[in-house]
């Protein structure tokens, strides 16, 4: 599972050829949930209040950049890094 940022904590990843819809795996200590790119709530598991609102912030500047890497993993193809929040 390719890490694509990481920041506070916070490591994002994303799977090749993933299943609908359109999300990203978020890991914060023991926490685990998958983010939808498109409306961002949460698909499954659970983040701390304070995680959630950090990842959402950074996930709402790089919703391009996010849609774009799915489309590369749907297509098994390299993953581009996005840039923190900072």
């Amino acid at each position: 599972m390719p890490e694509i940022s990481r920041f506070f904590g916070i490591i994002i990843t994303m799977y090749y050829n993933d299943h609908p819809p359109p999300h990203f795996h978020v890991r914060y200590n023991q926490q685990k949930a998958i983010i939808s790119i498109e409306t961002l709530e949460i698909l499954e598991g659970s983040l701390s209040y304070r995680a959630f609102k950090l990842v959402s912030e950074w996930a709402i500047l790089h919703q391009t950049e996010l849609m774009e890497n799915w489309e590369l993993a749907r297509d098994n193809q390299s993953l581009n890094k996005v840039l923190p929040l900072e």
